[in-house]
């Protein structure tokens, strides 16, 4: 009867972990990067040498551009002409500072959406891009730069729907903050402390009652881990399927690159809880063969 409850129990704790160890993440994640500007715009400024980004941001405004141009014959000429210069200005320092800018503004966006200020959806607009791709091509007495039009031209990242199914989510994630982590970690210390209080009479007993607990926790925080890497892939899944296919390879990157700190974190708590727990069963093992060679029972 002993055994099926250890072992109940040790279900229920790995259960609770893979629960708490997600949890915990995505409410440290929206705390202290999708809530703070600056950590967003850094996430976010690499993707101004992404191919895909590029390429996006290239074919919107050589599209709108080419909606106010009649070339006659010559219009697909025109057209690539456009386009190789609005990708060369692409490789530019100048792109990537208005690039940080626009995402600095979109930041405003993201955090109202989470706030539930808004039931738009999220967007990067790149009109400032526009701007200054115009300013730089003209300045470079490029044909037709006068006639690209400054307007809102958005890269969707959230649909509107996807934003108010998110919003309520986002809002407990954001209200737990740090302190999920915090739990997670006391309630697996306090695991390994009941099962040593609970382990019998004799320290050879407690101690192998806590490298048991050690070991369950350990797999509970790669079990966690793994979890966590399955729900990024889920959510990348939607947004990606509500995102037109001209637009799905720069959203990709862009959901990737707000991302990258969570899959960071599953690769670092996996290995750290696979290892604690490999070597709390090793630890096991010696310390029965120490019981059992000071005359006790495990």
């Amino acid at each position: 009867m002993r055994t099926y409850l250890s072992a109940a129990l040790a279900v229920v704790v790995l259960v609770l972990l893979a629960v708490l160890v997600p949890l915990s993440a995505l409410a440290a994640w929206v705390d202290l990067e999708i809530d703070n500007t600056d950590r967003y715009v850094a996430a976010v400024a690499p993707l101004a040498s992404d191919p895909e980004v590029r390429n996006t941001v290239g074919d919107l405004i050589t599209d709108a551009t080419m909606m106010q141009i009649d070339a006659g014959p010559l219009q697909s000429t025109v057209r690539d002409f456009l386009h190789e210069a609005v990708m060369s200005f692409t490789t530019t320092d100048a792109f990537q500072t208005v690039w940080n800018a626009a995402n600095r503004t979109a930041h405003k966006a993201v955090t109202a959406a989470l706030n539930g200020n808004t039931g738009e959806a999220v967007t990067i607009d790149l009109a400032p891009v526009t701007e200054q791709v115009k300013q730089n091509l003209e300045a470079n007495g490029v044909p037709f730069a006068d006639r690209i039009p400054v307007q809102h031209t958005d890269i969707t990242i959230v649909s509107a729907d996807r934003a108010d199914q998110l919003r309520q989510t986002f809002g407990w994630l954001r209200a737990g903050s740090v302190w999920p982590a915090v739990g997670t970690v006391v309630f697996a210390v306090l695991t390994v402390v009941v099962a040593w209080v609970r382990g019998g009479p004799g320290r050879g007993r407690s101690a192998l009652a806590a490298l048991s607990a050690v070991a369950v926790a350990g797999f509970g925080f790669a079990l966690g881990a793994l979890v966590l890497r399955a729900l990024i892939e889920v959510a990348r899944d939607r947004v990606l399927s509500e995102v037109p296919d001209g637009e799905r390879g720069s959203v990709a990157a862009v959901y990737d690159a707000l991302t990258g700190s969570l899959r960071t974190t599953v690769w670092i708590v996996f290995a750290t809880g696979l290892a604690v727990a490999l070597c709390a069963v090793l630890g096991r093992l010696w310390a029965a063969r120490k019981v059992h060679a000071g005359g006790q029972r495990p």
